[in-house]
């Protein structure tokens, strides 16, 4: 079960990461490719989950790029951070929850590293930082391969939420470690796959 571990410094675009993604899930279906956590960045893009509605575009001029990831409408943008997973849970115990919680955990002992106190939510999936939402996640599985994966707010412009309802949720505010700390981490990426890698190895 070695994990492939793939860091893109320049910008991918969302179309030609879901391409990849999706070819990646296929492979590794039928056993041609190792598993893979991809971290990476996206040029500002909104797209929407399978779950999402209309009224959430607040700024109709806006583009919003259909997804087949789980949840509603969200923003991607420079400065934030997308880890995308293909994990083969046919190999680990097939149970999505906690995979789920293995994302909630990673994301908790990253945040830790800056000293920023961030917890799960029961009702509302992603993590919080209080009533402010800090990182998004949206999974998806096909014969128990789970992908797609999770979004981190570092610096980006979080001016841009306003244009939508992020994930649905019009009563809570979203957040960055920058708007909660007033710094622009540098060079985390590898410590920010290892603690993503570790989790995931106990499942």
């Amino acid at each position: 079960m070695n994990i492939e571990i793939k860091i893109s410094k320049k910008r991918i675009s969302y179309k030609k990461a879901m391409l990849f993604l999706n070819k990646r899930v296929d492979e590794v279906k039928n056993g041609k490719k190792r598993e893979l956590l991809w971290i990476l960045e996206h040029p500002t893009t909104y797209t929407a989950g399978v779950s999402f509605n209309q009224k959430e575009i607040l700024d109709k001029k806006i583009e919003i790029v259909q997804s087949n990831r789980g949840g509603k409408i969200t923003l991607h943008n420079p400065g934030q951070k997308i880890i995308y997973f293909v994990i083969n849970l046919n190999n680990r115990k097939k149970d999505i929850r906690k995979f789920i919680n293995v994302i909630e955990k990673s994301v908790i002992q990253f945040l830790e590293a800056y000293k920023i106190i961030a917890k799960k939510d029961k009702k509302n999936i992603g993590i919080w930082v209080q009533q402010k939402k800090i990182a998004a996640i949206g999974i998806r599985v096909s014969r128990w391969v789970a992908y797609h994966g999770c979004s981190i707010n570092i610096s980006n412009n979080l001016n841009q939420y306003l244009k939508i309802i992020p994930c649905g949720l019009d009563n809570r505010k979203v957040t960055s470690i920058f708007k909660e700390k007033k710094i622009k981490p540098k060079n985390y990426e590898n410590k920010l796959a290892e603690i993503f890698i570790k989790n995931i190895y106990q499942i």
